[in-house]
């Protein structure tokens, strides 16, 4: 007998254990719309309309794991509508999203997820997509650096040397590469994207806070009775071709033929 009060009582600490990292939560409503005398949907000729929304989440989570888990249940079948887990491995982080959300919009008005505006299109569209996805990025220190790997096959490098903050990223796409940092009072930022360099300078004076960039736009933002105000100065970008005229051609080749 007292093996089995032990058993029991050890089953019953083991349970009350795992329930404590699982949470439950959901919601419900209930709308009444009566469209008034001949309004609302042309489809319902101004018919009063009740919709009803409920929804079960469940959240469990073990160590550096956390699953989510969603319901819809105000059907007669209740689905799944949410489905995503993230875990940690050391440096690694892994992303889970294994609910395929299905994008079809049958022939009615019913808003659905993925579907906001119902059957706007005037026809029906199949779903030919699959939403499931893993992502695994890394995200570890070396030296006074730190190196991140996403699932795209981006590589980053980042870290704060002398004051200066540097992060370059190798992509397949094109290189990026970045400095910001704070001097005499200036806030100074350069980017080069793919061999294209853009800057931007920021500072504090009275309390007002001016921006100037490389697009030779400035912005200055300020409070004034407790609202903040923002304004923005954006320089002209005329285009103009420089064309050059039969005469103009003459001229040069006579000054030439002169020397």
């Amino acid at each position: 007998m007292k093996k089995l009060i032990s058993l029991f009582a050890v089953t019953t600490m083991a349970s009350t254990s795992a329930m404590a990292a699982v949470a439950l939560g959901g919601s419900a409503s209930v709308s009444y719309d009566d469209n008034g005398s001949t309004g609302g949907d042309v489809s319902k000729n101004g018919a009063a309309v009740t919709t009803y929304d409920a929804d079960i989440t469940l959240t469990g989570t073990a160590g550096a794991t956390t699953v989510n888990l969603g319901w819809d249940v105000d059907g007669a079948t209740p689905s799944l509508n949410v489905g995503s887990m993230t875990t940690t491995i050391g440096p690694l982080a892994v992303a889970v999203d294994f609910y395929d959300e299905d994008n079809s919009d049958p022939a009615d008005a019913i808003a659905r997820a993925g579907m906001p505006d119902g059957n706007d299109d005037g026809g029906v569209i199949t779903d030919s997509t699959v939403d499931r996805s893993v992502s695994v990025s890394l995200d570890a220190p070396l030296g006074d650096a730190t190196i991140a790997l996403d699932d795209s096959g981006d590589v980053t490098i980042s870290g704060t040397w002398s004051g200066v903050t540097v992060s370059h990223t190798a992509s397949d796409d094109g290189d990026t590469t970045s400095a910001a940092a704070a001097i005499a009072g200036m806030d100074i930022t350069v980017t080069n994207d793919d061999g294209s360099t853009t800057w931007a300078i920021g500072t504090t004076v009275a309390g007002t806070a001016v921006t100037l960039d490389s697009s030779k736009s400035v912005s200055a933002t300020f409070g004034v009775t407790g609202n903040t105000v923002v304004v923005t100065h954006t320089a002209a970008r005329a285009a103009k071709t420089k064309t050059t005229t039969l005469a103009q051609v003459l001229q040069q080749i006579r000054l030439l033929t002169l020397t």
